[in-house]
């Protein structure tokens, strides 16, 4: 089924209004809360509605109307107000990017969906599966920093919000029936702590794919042609992806055209990015080229340490038996244990459930749900003699 009537909502673009708003807010137990940026249609992006939902009031926050949230700041603080999220990674960094927002009893259906084991974990899946309402996305990627915003913009971002809270009671209750209601409770306060990677002194193609498999003088190419469309989405504020594609960077960086016909003969850039940018490609080529070489970038390649023969095994028994306890749990392998944890174990090879605490990276719920499980397994060796795990 569809919504069969608008939705009732409360646009927030004054002060008084946004003070009223918190009077409400700050009496829910819980807050449905979500976001929409412009991080397609900007370099800078940012945060341009916030929408907060209660049982009884539904509200649209214009924050770049009202410039101003900081009274909704202790809201979010409030640890008896439990504040649910989908897909809450990418709302807790621009939140606490642009306001410094920092949130404290986190619920997010989207991570709670994965402990269910439920296949589907998109807002469109889950909200249909739920309760049964068929979304409307036609208004995703639009640009939510225009202003006026047209009214049925606003509709469909209030829309979202108010299914959270009805979805998260339903999680919470499967997730306590089956005795997981603790393991994302951790693993939503951990959410609740990441935030923007904000460093602008490392090399740009650090972070570009691909770039691990060039030579020297590529690399060289590579960051001339990727800080020249850096610099270029930032005068223009238009996002990188809208100068020109990774994939033109990459070509120019592997084929290294010293000239505009050369560069056109790629086939890569059309005629108007072309006239725009070719000549200062062009030149980012030749620089690059005429590095010198003891200057020139080298990729970092990080060798894996070499293992104690005893680790393998045990690294593969440990796989094994996660596999086998995923299938039992209907989970993902990886929220069970990931790999760079199971190494870890393999390597320390706790003897005992209270010398998993010395494994870093393992949360208490694994150490609790899992703990003897994984002695057990590193007790036996290759892991073929370990009973049949129970069901959770």
């Amino acid at each position: 089924m569809t919504p069969d009537v608008p939705v009732a909502y409360v646009y927030i673009d004054t002060p008084s209004a946004l003070s009223n708003a918190v009077k409400k807010l700050e009496t829910a137990s819980h807050i449905a809360v979500d976001l929409e940026a412009d991080s397609l249609y900007h370099y800078h992006e940012k945060v341009c509605l916030v929408q907060m939902a209660t049982e009884t009031v539904n509200l649209v926050i214009d924050p770049l109307v009202l410039k101003d949230l900081s009274p909704l700041k202790p809201l979010f603080e409030n640890n008896a107000i439990q504040k649910i999220f989908h897909g809450a990674d990418y709302d807790v960094r621009s939140l606490y990017r642009d306001f410094g927002f920092v949130i404290h009893n986190l619920f997010d259906t989207e991570l709670a969906s994965r402990f269910l084991g439920i296949p589907g974990t998109g807002l469109e899946s889950i909200v249909q599966q739920y309760v049964d309402v068929q979304l409307n996305k036609k208004y995703q990627k639009k640009d939510w920093s225009k202003r006026p915003l047209p009214e049925p913009m606003v509709e469909y971002a209030a829309q979202d919000v108010i299914y959270l809270l009805p979805i998260a009671r339903q999680m919470i209750d499967e997730l306590r029936n089956r005795q997981r209601l603790s393991w994302v409770v951790e693993e939503c306060a951990y959410l609740s702590t990441v935030r923007m990677n904000q460093s602008n002194s490392l090399p740009l193609y650090l972070k570009f794919k691909g770039a691990g498999r060039l030579s020297s003088k590529a690399l060289a190419v590579l960051e001339n042609v990727l800080q020249f469309r850096k610099k270029i989405a930032q005068a223009k504020d238009k996002p990188l992806f809208k100068i020109f594609s990774n994939k033109v960077a990459l070509t120019i960086s592997m084929e290294q055209p010293n000239t505009l016909h050369s560069l056109e003969k790629l086939g890569v850039m059309g005629k108007a990015p072309l006239a725009m940018y070719g000549e200062d490609l062009v030149l980012c080529v030749k620089e690059g080229l005429e590095m010198d070489a003891k200057e020139q970038p080298v990729y970092p390649k990080k060798k894996a340490p070499k293992l104690p023969s005893q680790v393998p095994p045990r690294v593969k028994a440990l796989q094994k038996w996660r596999q086998d306890k995923a299938a039992i749990l209907n989970m993902d392998a990886g929220l069970i244990c990931n790999r760079a944890l199971i190494t870890q174990i393999a390597i320390q090879n706790p003897k005992t459930t209270e010398e998993l605490l010395t494994v870093e990276d393992m949360k208490n719920w694994q150490r609790e749900a899992l703990g003897k499980e994984i002695i057990e397994v590193l007790r036996s060796g290759k892991g073929e003699k370990t009973r049949k795990w129970k069901k959770k």
